[in-house]
């Protein structure tokens, strides 16, 4: 993709500032993401305590890590980060967004950074974490390569990279798209657009682009039946999530 010196695109930020009253609301529009939210907790809480020898069940796995949550939204992600015992950081390009995760978080007691702002930016500052996470957002930036090489950037050596996000397939079309937005209504229509989801292949070599070398990518399957998401390393074709190292120098 050609560079635009920039990952925000303005229709995104505009289209999820109108709904960020929403963020803490399980039965409302990011009801998909309260129902997601623990499989992605399990799943960077498992391999990050792996990756640092720790006992993922041991209360705060992720003590003294940090850690920078891109796209944070209303804080879904970063909130449970913090409670495992990480440094957190969240960045979003809408002020509203990051305006409810503050206010929602001082009630919840919990100390986190958040920050109106890009991964370009924070990545031009020289800021480096533990952990970098991005879910759920690099199918909403303007410059994608930009995004993964400046998301690379922000890891420091020894460190990990979390992703997820929906793979470019006719099955991902018909569910994520057709299925979720205009037949259930699990999403607002005009959410996602079929020609900005990603191959794996396009997302590893983007992020190997700013260091990182990907370990695992699995898919994230729902299943109607149990109402329940759950990991899948033989079935991509609609959302995957992957991780990755940048190695130590």
């Amino acid at each position: 993709m050609s560079a635009t010196h920039t990952t925000v695109d303005p229709a995104e930020v505009e289209r999820f500032s109108r709904i960020a009253a929403e963020w803490w609301d399980p039965a409302g529009k990011f009801a998909p993401l309260h129902r997601l939210n623990p499989l992605r907790i399990g799943y960077i809480r498992d391999r990050a305590a792996a990756h640092w020898q720790r006992d993922p069940l041991g209360g705060t796995p992720l003590k003294d890590l940090s850690l920078l949550d891109i796209g944070c939204g209303g804080g879904l992600l970063s909130e449970p980060m913090a409670r495992l015992g990480a440094r957190v950081t969240g960045v979003d390009a809408a002020s509203k967004n990051v305006n409810v995760a503050a206010l929602h978080a001082e009630g919840q007691a919990l100390t986190i950074d958040y920050r109106q702002g890009t991964a370009e930016a924070l990545a031009e500052s020289g800021a480096q974490f533990d952990i970098v996470l991005a879910l759920e957002i690099v199918e909403h930036v303007a410059d994608v390569d930009l995004f993964l090489r400046s998301c690379g950037r922000m890891v420091k050596p020894g460190g990990l990279l979390f992703l997820s996000t929906l793979n470019r397939t006719a099955k991902a079309w018909a569910l994520a798209i057709a299925g979720a937005e205009y037949l259930l209504g699990w999403l607002p229509r005009g959410t996602h657009d079929w020609k900005k989801f990603l191959k794996p292949s396009e997302v590893v070599n983007g992020l190997r682009a700013g260091g990182i070398e990907a370990q695992e990518i699995v898919g994230v399957v729902y299943s109607p039946l149990s109402r329940a998401w759950s990991l899948h390393k033989s079935d991509l074709d609609v959302n995957y999530m992957l991780y990755g190292n940048k190695p130590a120098v």
